[in-house]
């Protein structure tokens, strides 16, 4: 009888085990999702960053040039005999 007892016991732990391995598998592998969901949300908002920045950049150009036209422009008016 205590055989059976002591055979069960161990049969009880080696199944406790083999649950407790698979729930930090589990977790583990839940971890790795989730982290690798936070790459792509930081790579999209990095590419979203850098087209913005683009854009920023070919207004600014532009905006400097129509300034410098203006600048010009106002020069030549201030140079302009009466």
């Amino acid at each position: 009888m205590e055989n059976k007892t002591s055979k069960y016991f161990k049969y009880a732990i080696g199944e406790i085990i083999l649950v407790v391995i698979g729930i930090l598998i589990a977790l583990q592998i839940n971890n790795w999702n989730e982290n690798r969901k936070l790459n792509n949300n930081e790579k999209i908002i990095l590419i979203d960053l850098v087209e913005d920045l683009e854009l920023d950049y070919k207004a600014f150009t532009e905006d400097k040039k129509n300034l410098h036209r203006q600048l010009k422009l106002v020069d030549e008016l201030i140079d302009r005999p009466l």
